[in-house]
């Protein structure tokens, strides 16, 4: 089963000193003044189709992460996948539970379920954002 977030965020939750790693941590400040962007992506994501058992899935809050991250960056699946196991910045924006690095089918199969409409309504929220000062940006 899915949850909706991650309930307490690291308090080694940090981002490297350098130009990505600061782009990443005001995307995430951004995305956090956003939470109702969970819910359109909850939708997206078929709760119904998860087991009860076995390991959780990636929080509906990991899945738009991870897919803002491969978008922005413009990261194939496998890309992606080393990324997020490779970099602390990345882990920390995509709010990963420790110990715990999603694969590339992982993220294929989450990822590929955000709608069309869905990446519209994040697009239309960042364009918002950015006429408030934000410089983040995604698309679908």
């Amino acid at each position: 089963m899915r949850t909706e977030r991650t309930a307490q965020h690291s308090i080694f939750e940090r981002y490297a000193d350098h130009e990505i790693g600061l782009e990443l941590q005001a995307m995430s400040a951004w995305l956090d003044a956003y939470p109702e962007l969970l819910t359109w992506v909850a939708a997206d994501l078929m709760p119904g189709a998860m087991r009860a058992t076995g390991r959780r899935g990636l929080t509906y809050e990991s899945v738009l992460r991870c897919a803002i991250l491969k978008q922005n960056r413009q990261l194939s699946y496998e890309e992606l996948a080393f990324c997020l196991l490779d970099s602390i910045s990345y882990q920390a924006f995509a709010r990963l539970t420790t110990g715990w690095i999603p694969k590339k089918a992982a993220l294929q199969n989450a990822i590929s379920q955000l709608s069309d409409s869905t990446w519209e309504r994040i697009n239309q929220h960042l364009g918002e954002g950015a006429g408030a000062g934000s410089s983040a940006s995604a698309t679908g």
